[in-house]
């Protein structure tokens, strides 16, 4: 039979052990945790860059077509190789999914023009809620991912009554985009 002493300080090593893996599980769930909201942010960037590359590419096959008569946009395929050029030329390099669903975008219609833009179909609420780029900058306070609707500004009629587009923009870098982390 073992004396007492030992008999105590074995039991005293079997609860700092049993402290030890209960504090490092807290450490654990705290990274992990900062682990998924960093890895929304990156989602939340990359939407926003993908969202400006459909809205651009968008722009650029409806300034391509003729002005009086322009062809509507019906498949978001036709961004990728143009039917009405000779050239097939190309307006997006890729059909990329939504970051935030892996899935297909929603796809905003226009009945004159066909698809005007994309949108997300996640319902999360973003975290970036101001300090958008000047071509989104509707997009504040926002509740839902899918409010933020990248799409093409109708230009401005003869009378003024039309929302208007910037002329001369342009897609802002990721650096630009940085989510800031009060935000």
């Amino acid at each position: 039979m073992m004396p007492g002493p030992l008999r105590s300080a074995a039991g005293f090593t079997y609860i700092a052990a049993l402290f030890m893996v209960v504090v490092m599980g807290i450490m654990l769930g705290a990274v992990g945790q900062s682990v998924k909201v960093i890895m929304k942010r990156e989602r939340e960037k990359e939407l926003i860059f993908r969202g400006l590359q459909y809205r651009d590419a968008i722009e650029r096959w409806s300034k391509k077509g003729n002005v009086n008569a322009p062809t509507p946009l019906l498949d978001l395929k036709n961004l990728l190789k143009d039917p009405r050029s000779a050239a097939g030329e190309r307006h997006l390099r890729q059909l990329y999914p939504d970051p935030l669903t892996g899935k297909e975008w929603r796809i905003i219609k226009d009945p004159q023009l066909g698809i005007t833009g994309v949108a997300s179909t996640s319902d999360d609420e973003p975290f970036k809620k101001d300090n958008f780029p000047e071509v989104i900058k509707d997009f504040k306070g926002k509740g839902k991912y899918s409010e933020w609707e990248f799409v093409l500004k109708k230009p401005a009629t003869a009378t003024g009554t039309g929302a208007g587009t910037a002329t001369g923009t342009t897609t802002p870098s990721l650096q630009q985009l940085s989510v800031p982390e009060g935000n």
